[in-house]
């Protein structure tokens, strides 16, 4: 009897048996390997009047994402800062707080309210009445005159948020917000998406569009462009109609481009998130985070 023969022929079966298990189990899913299953794909065949349908854009891939310039948190200067201007009533101060806790959930960054400005700020220059007999404030000049100057130095992001009506171009009727990417700032107003009068009943209505326009423009600012991979936050949009139609859930591609500049741990996020949207009950919200979870099983 060989006994180095007889163990190299078992070390040769021991192997076999090894390879033959590992090819058998299958291999990992990543996160967004996962998720993607979850991701709801856009028709090929836009509707006439939506964002995808009057504008042809280019879909960036994640590849392209990372060739971009973009803003990035770095140590001290890290914060998303929120700007109120204007004058809040009750729900209106309650869907600001809510906003807070959603941003610092879904961007994994700290996130700051400011102290109320007034609209005494806004020059009578900047101002109009709008055909609808509301008035008006000049976006720009809130992004130019208001934000950049007073953006504080820990911040990578300041948002503002009015509940006064915006318009960005005399010839322009109204718009959601603006912002200016390279300098990580916008601002949004909170006006029509109670259809200028936040109520309880319409609360969580108003709440959605927030996060939605909002978590959008941040997006940006992050370096992502309008997607074109799925129904996602990040889906351009031409009304109101249009962003309720979206959901405020970041598909698989636009997870990883967010996750790449700011390092969070995704299984952490989704379960605050999915935390945060069955505290406020929004349903749909909630059902989505708890599908992706299930995935990650």
């Amino acid at each position: 009897m060989n006994p180095g023969k007889y163990n190299f022929t078992s070390l040769l079966f021991y192997v076999s048996i090894l390879i033959l298990l590992f090819s058998c189990q299958k291999q990992k899913k990543t996160y967004y390997e996962s998720i993607a299953l979850n991701d709801i794909k856009l028709s090929s065949s836009p509707k006439p009047g939506s964002w995808q349908y009057n504008h042809e854009e280019h879909f960036q891939t994640f590849a392209d994402f990372q060739k971009l310039k973009k803003i990035k948190p770095v140590p001290g200067k890290g914060t998303i800062y929120l700007q109120p201007i204007g004058q809040f009533d009750k729900l209106q101060k309650k869907e600001i707080i809510l906003i807070q806790h959603y941003l610092k959930t879904y961007f994994q960054l700290e996130t700051k309210v400011l102290s109320v400005l007034s609209n005494t700020i806004f020059p009578e220059k900047v101002k109009r009445i709008s055909k609808e007999g509301q008035e008006q404030v000049l976006a720009g000049y809130v992004l130019d005159s208001i934000l950049i100057k007073r953006k504080p130095k820990d911040a990578i992001v300041l948002m503002g948020i009015t509940e006064k009506d915006l318009f960005p171009l005399p010839e322009w009727n109204y718009v959601f917000g603006l912002a200016s990417y390279k300098d990580g700032v916008g601002v949004t107003s909170i006006y029509r998406f109670a259809d200028g009068q936040l109520t309880d009943s319409n609360f969580n209505k108003s709440l959605l569009r927030l996060i939605k326009i909002s978590s959008h423009e941040i997006g940006h600012m992050f370096g992502i462009s309008h997607c074109l991979n799925a129904n996602c936050v990040m889906n351009g949009t031409n009304s109101l109609s249009e962003t309720d139609y979206h959901l405020a859930r970041a598909c698989s591609l636009c997870q990883r481009k967010l996750n790449s500049s700011i390092h969070y741990d995704n299984k952490k996020r989704l379960h605050e998130l999915k935390d945060f949207f069955e505290e406020q009950h929004l349903n749909t919200e909630f059902s989505l985070a708890q599908q992706d979870l299930n995935l990650l099983q």
